[in-house]
């Protein structure tokens, strides 16, 4: 039995890898091949192109590789097809995968599309093609069902595979042992995002940020906070040093700079640690909110991709704690209101109402008993059951 199987980013690579999982418990000898990264390879999937190939966000940036990202497509279709697949998985990818699944679908090929795409924030008419390209949706939200059954779309509310994986109460003090952080120190997690493109927007704006935050926290009498900030790859590193060696320039010697820890890798466990979470719009928040953690999100893009963007969407969120709770639950400064004094001014605040930080925590939980629901396992069963037909 030989599947295909596509994942665009790190958290579709988390999701495949544990379906892969999921899948091999029932039947150990299905073969997987198609993009993965490098969980879903560690659980012995074969990848034909690198995943970081797919890892491109924004109107601009997708237009400027779009002639790479057209070619690849093409050239993997046509090893699929070549591979005689029984049946194809596309998780998330939306944009590369919905064309895949369709080309693989007039070839009587079944298609699973796993995490449905975002038509309940944006671009809803693309409800048609998706009907056009997928057999069945795998849908990770509980709101998300209602729109498929509409439109006559197979649909299977599986749930999240982190609220599966994180515990309900997260064991604080033991993390920070393992990371060598004081129990009582005030400790603030960045993250930027996973992408090369999100890096270098939000770097100088997660650095300025921590720096202003930190010299309010000395006026305070809190000398001993630490920024924690996991990167997943070298470019990604890379493009963060940079810029906070170029900060760390601008200060004068008189100047206190801010306390920085880049890690490489480890972003559960930073987000674990920590008091608070800075965070660039994406799966990240999903996980900071499993982890009960209080946090700002925020996004910058280019203002071409933003103006195109903001006039497509549906609803005033973008976080996906806040979609979830259909409500503001925790701050969103995105574009240009996502500047180093708006974000620091909404961190000190948020941390010091301890009443507001109580309801964060009970919104959440509430979000992480909703998506439980033994996720890879539901979603293997669908898929095991349209490989017994």
């Amino acid at each position: 039995m030989k599947i295909g199987i596509v994942a665009g980013e790190a958290s579709g690579d988390l999701l495949g890898s544990h379906l892969i999982a999921a899948l091999r418990k029932h039947q150990p000898d299905i073969q997987f091949i198609g993009i993965a990264g490098p969980k879903m390879i560690g659980e012995g999937a074969t990848s034909l192109f690198a995943i970081e190939q797919l890892s491109v966000r924004g109107y601009i940036e997708v237009i400027r590789h779009l002639p790479n990202l057209l070619a690849l497509r093409k050239n993997l279709l046509k090893q699929l097809l070549a591979e005689k697949i029984d049946l194809f998985i596309g998780v998330d990818a939306p944009d590369f995968n919905f064309w895949l699944e369709k080309k693989l679908k007039n070839r009587g090929i079944v298609t699973i599309h796993y995490v449905s795409p975002s038509i309940w924030a944006w671009r809803k008419g693309r409800v048609n093609a998706i009907k056009k390209a997928v057999t069945h949706i795998l849908a990770l939200f509980p709101f998300e069902p209602a729109l498929y059954e509409q439109a006559e779309i197979p649909v299977t509310y599986v749930g999240h595979p982190l609220a599966d994986l994180l515990p309900l109460h997260p064991n604080v003090l033991e993390v920070r042992e393992n990371l060598k952080l004081k129990p009582t120190q005030t400790v603030i997690t960045l993250l930027p995002g996973s992408r090369q493109s999100e890096v270098a927007h939000h770097a100088d704006l997660f650095i300025r940020t921590a720096h202003l935050i930190n010299l309010e926290f000395l006026k305070e009498g809190k000398s001993d906070a630490i920024f924690l900030v996991p990167l997943i790859t070298r470019e990604t590193r890379t493009i963060f040093d940079k810029a906070l060696n170029q900060f760390l320039l601008t200060l004068d010697e008189n100047s206190v700079s801010p306390p920085i820890t880049v890690m490489f890798g480890h972003a559960h466990e930073a987000m674990e640690a920590s008091d608070f979470v800075i965070v660039a719009s994406g799966t990240a928040t999903l996980e900071a909110a499993l982890l009960k953690k209080p946090m700002i999100i925020t996004y910058r893009m280019s203002n071409l991709s933003w103006q195109i963007l903001k006039r497509m969407r549906l609803q005033p969120y973008v976080g996906l704690p806040n979609i979830l709770a259909e409500r503001f639950v925790v701050p969103e400064l995105i574009q240009d209101d996502a500047t180093p004094e708006k974000i620091s001014e909404a961190t000190i605040r948020l941390m010091a109402n301890k009443s507001e930080l109580e309801m964060i925590k009970i919104a959440f939980t509430n979000i992480h008993q909703q998506l439980k629901q033994n996720t890879s396992e539901k979603a293997a069963q669908v898929i095991l059951d349209y490989l017994k037909h």
